[in-house]
C-alpha cells in the first residue's frame, strides 16, 4: 500500500500541462492549453486543459478530471498503477503504507499467485513453442484452427504436455509453494502426490487491466465424455471471474477508439477476431454478465454489441444480463452468427472484410428482438401474450436514468405497436414497474417524515415556498458542514484548538450516522479526520486527487456549489449563511448545531414512541421527564440557529 507520505510528494510535484501533454500535443490559450481530444476523433480542438484548476475537459465529448483519472482513462491504469507512473515521472521514492495482519497475508498471497502465473504461462509457451510434443500436438491445432504465430505470442498461448506432473515437478524444482500452486488451479494433490490439472490441454492466460496473468483456461484436444472442454481458474485472492473480461487488456484502447465492444462467448473467439484485424473485442466466458463487466466495458464505450451463435442457447445466452446492461444504460445490439457458425468460425470462412460488413448490416435492437421472439413463442394464446407485455414493460422499466427518457420514450412507442396494443396503457405499466421498484429500494426517506407518517396517516406539512423537500433541506445543511470544514477546518477556533478539533469534539465519530444521512458524506468525514489525525493537510485538491473517484467527484460537486447554496441559505432556510470568512465560527455553530437539532428530534421520536407503548406507571415517568429535557434541548438549539419547527 502507497504511504499518504508518498502520495502527497506526487500531488505536490504534479504539473497537468507536463502529463496531459506527454500524450497530447498542446497550445496555450490565454490562461488555458488546447488540444485535440485523445479520446474521440475531431478535427478542431475542443480539449482544455486549466492548470490553475489542474483539471481537463472536452468541450467535444464531455470528458473531464484531473491528471490522474486523465492517465487512468488514457492508459487504462488503476488508481495505484497512475500513481507509480508518476512517482517514477517526478522521481519520487514509494513508500509502502504498513498494513494489518490480514492484508498483508492477502498482499503476499496474491503477489504469489501473480509469480506462480507468470511463471506458468513461460513454462506453457516455452512448451507450445520450443517443445517437440508442444509443436506436434499444441501448435499444430492451434494452426489447423488458422491461428497464427504472432497472434499466438500476442496471447501468450501455451500448451501443457500430456505427463502427470511435468508443469508440478518444474514448479516445486523452482521452490514454489505446494498449497499455492493449488490455490491457483495449477496443481491438485491425489495419493498425495501433485499432479497437473491442465495436462494435454492447450492454455488461454487471462489477464486483468493491467497486463498481469490472474489466471487461465485451458481446453481439452482429446475427445472423451468424462473431461470438462475448459477448465478455468478457481477463484482466489486475484481471479474473481465475474470481474473479469477476457481480451479485455488487449482490447481496451480499440474499444475507447471505436467507442463500441463487441462481446463474444468464447476464448477462441476473441483470438480469431484480433488476428482478423477486430481489436475491440471481449469474451463473457459463457457466462451470464455481471454488475462488475458491464461497468468494466462502460469505462470504455456506452456502446455495446453482441455477438452470439444463431442457434438457441446462444440467443439465450446473449439476452442473459440484458436488464443489468439497460440499468447501466448500455446502448445494446445483438448480432446472431447464421449458419451454425460462431465468430471464430465465421470470420475465418468470410474473412475479416465481410464479417465487418456482416456485423454492421446485421445489428438488431437487442430489447425489440427479444420481443419479437417471446411474441413468436406466445404464438396466439392470450395468457403468453399478456405475460409477454409484463415482460417487455419491466425490461423498459430498467431504462429509468433521467438522461435516458427518450430512450425509454422510444421503446414504449415501438413496442406497442409492435404488441399492438394502445401505448399509453404500456406507459402505464411501465410505469408501475417503475414505482414498484422505488418503493422495494427506497432507503434514504427522511426518519422524521416516514414516522410522522407511520403515526398521522398524513405527509408532514412543511412551510417551504419551494419545490425542495425536508430532505432536500437536511442534505444542503450537510454539504454545509462539509463545505465548512474543508474551507474553515485548518483555522483557529481559539487559542488552544483548530476548527476542525472544534468539530470533532461536537460530533462523535460514533454519531455520525445519526447526525448525517447521506453515507458519502460521512465518508468524506471519517476520511478527513484520519487525514487530519495523521497530519495530512485534508484539503480539497487532496480529495481532488484521491483514490475513490466517487468521493473525490462529490467533494468537488459540494466546493463548486457552495456559492450558489450560500446565496438562498438564509432566505430559503433561516440559517446563516456560510460564505462570510469573517463570521466562519458562526457558520460553523451554525451547521453542527441544525445536525445536532435534527438529531434531537429523531430522540423526541423514538422517546414519544416508547410513551406510548410503555404500560409502565414509573417507566412513562422517566419517560415524560425525558420528553421535556428534550424539548428544552430543542428550543435552546432553535434560538441558536433561528430555525422553524415545522412539528
Amino acid at each position: 500500500m502507497i504511504s499518504q507520505n508518498t502520495i502527497q510528494q506526487i500531488l505536490s510535484r504534479i504539473d497537468i500541462i507536463d502529463i496531459v501533454g506527454s500524450f497530447v500535443k498542446l497550445k496555450q490559450r490565454g490562461t488555458n492549453y488546447l488540444g485535440l481530444c485523445p479520446f474521440h476523433n475531431e478535427k478542431s480542438p475542443s480539449f482544455t486543459v486549466s492548470p490553475a484548476k489542474e483539471i481537463y475537459k472536452c468541450f467535444g465529448c464531455g470528458r473531464s478530471g484531473n491528471s490522474i483519472s486523465f492517465l487512468m482513462e488514457h492508459e487504462k491504469y488503476t488508481y495505484v498503477e497512475a500513481l507509480r507512473w508518476l512517482a517514477q515521472k517526478y522521481n519520487v521514492e514509494i513508500e509502502e503504507k504498513e498494513s494489518t495482519p490480514e492484508q498483508k497475508l492477502q498482499q503476499q498471497a496474491a503477489e504469489s499467485l501473480y509469480a506462480i502465473n507468470n511463471f506458468a504461462q513461460k513454462y506453457f509457451s516455452d512448451v507450445l513453442l520450443n517443445t517437440e510434443e508442444g509443436r506436434d500436438i499444441g501448435l499444430s491445432y492451434l494452426k489447423h484452427r488458422g491461428f497464427k504465430e504472432e497472434v499466438i505470442q500476442k496471447f501468450q498461448l501455451g500448451f501443457n504436455p500430456e505427463a502427470r506432473d511435468s508443469f508440478s515437478k518444474t514448479a516445486i524444482a523452482a521452490q514454489y509453494n505446494i498449497e499455492l500452486l493449488q490455490k491457483s488451479g495449477l496443481v491438485v494433490v491425489r495419493d498425495e502426490r501433485p499432479m497437473d490439472n491442465y495436462r494435454g490441454r492447450i492454455i488461454f492466460p487471462v489477464h486483468n487491466q493491467s497486463g498481469k496473468v490472474v489466471g487461465f483456461g485451458a481446453r481439452v484436444l482429446k475427445t472423451t465424455d468424462k473431461a470438462p472442454k475448459y477448465i478455468n481458474t478457481p477463484e482466489n485472492e486475484i481471479y474473481v471471474k465475474s470481474k473479469l473480461l477476457y481480451g479485455s487488456y488487449f482490447a481496451r484502447l480499440a474499444i475507447d477508439k471505436a467507442d463500441e465492444c463487441l462481446l463474444v462467448e468464447g476464448y477462441t473467439d476473441v483470438v480469431s477476431l484480433h488476428q482478423a484485424g477486430i481489436e475491440n473485442v471481449v469474451a463473457s466466458g459463457g457466462t451470464s454478465l455481471t454488475p462488475d463487466q458491464l461497468r468494466l466495458i462502460k469505462k470504455y464505450t456506452n456502446n455495446l454489441t453482441i455477438i452470439y451463435d444463431g442457434d438457441n442457447a446462444g440467443i439465450k445466452a446473449a439476452l442473459r444480463g440484458l436488464d443489468l446492461a439497460l440499468e447501466e444504460s448500455l446502448n445494446v445490439r445483438l448480432v446472431l452468427i447464421p449458419d451454425k457458425e460462431d465468430p471464430d468460425s465465421y470470420v475465418n470462412k468470410v474473412g475479416a472484410s465481410a464479417f465487418k460488413e456482416f456485423i454492421d448490416a446485421n445489428k438488431k435492437d437487442v430489447i425489440l428482438f427479444q420481443l419479437e421472439l417471446s411474441l413468436k413463442d406466445a404464438g396466439s394464446d392470450t395468457n403468453k401474450k399478456a405475460a409477454v407485455v409484463n415482460q417487455v414493460a419491466e425490461t423498459i422499466s430498467k431504462i429509468n436514468k433521467a438522461e435516458d427518457f427518450t430512450k425509454q420514450q422510444d421503446y414504449i412507442k415501438q413496442s406497442a405497436e409492435l404488441l399492438k396494443i394502445e401505448e399509453s396503457g404500456l406507459h402505464a405499466l411501465v410505469n408501475k414497474f417503475i414505482r414498484e421498484k422505488i418503493n422495494k429500494e427506497e432507503n434514504r426517506i427522511n426518519r422524521e417524515e416516514a414516522t410522522a407518517f407511520e403515526k398521522t396517516g398524513q405527509p408532514v406539512d412543511i412551510e417551504d415556498d419551494d419545490t425542495l423537500t425536508l430532505f432536500n433541506k437536511d442534505e444542503l445543511s450537510e454539504r454545509a458542514m462539509i463545505a465548512s470544514l474543508l474551507e474553515f477546518g485548518l483555522r483557529q477556533w481559539d487559542d488552544e484548538k483548530k476548527v476542525a478539533d472544534y468539530v470533532f469534539d461536537e460530533i462523535k465519530m460514533h454519531d455520525l450516522e445519526e447526525m448525517i444521512d447521506n453515507k458519502k458524506l460521512v465518508s468524506i468525514i471519517q476520511t478527513y479526520k484520519t487525514w487530519y489525525e495523521e497530519g495530512i493537510e485534508p484539503t480539497v485538491k487532496n480529495f481532488l486527487y484521491y483514490e475513490d473517484q466517487e468521493m473525490s467527484a462529490l467533494v468537488v460537486s459540494i466546493t463548486q456549489t457552495r456559492e450558489e447554496l450560500s446565496l438562498n441559505w438564509l432566505s430559503r432556510y433561516e440559517i446563516k449563511p456560510i460564505t462570510r470568512e469573517d463570521e466562519y465560527r458562526l457558520d460553523i455553530q451554525s451547521t453542527l448545531n441544525y445536525l445536532k437539532l435534527r438529531k434531537i428530534k429523531r430522540m423526541i421520536d423514538e422517546n414519544q414512541h416508547d410513551l406510548e407503548k410503555s404500560g409502565n406507571a414509573e417507566e412513562q415517568l422517566i419517560l415524560l421527564q425525558t420528553h421535556q429535557h428534550l424539548k428544552q434541548v430543542e428550543m435552546d438549539l432553535t434560538k441558536q440557529i433561528g430555525a422553524v419547527i415545522f412539528r
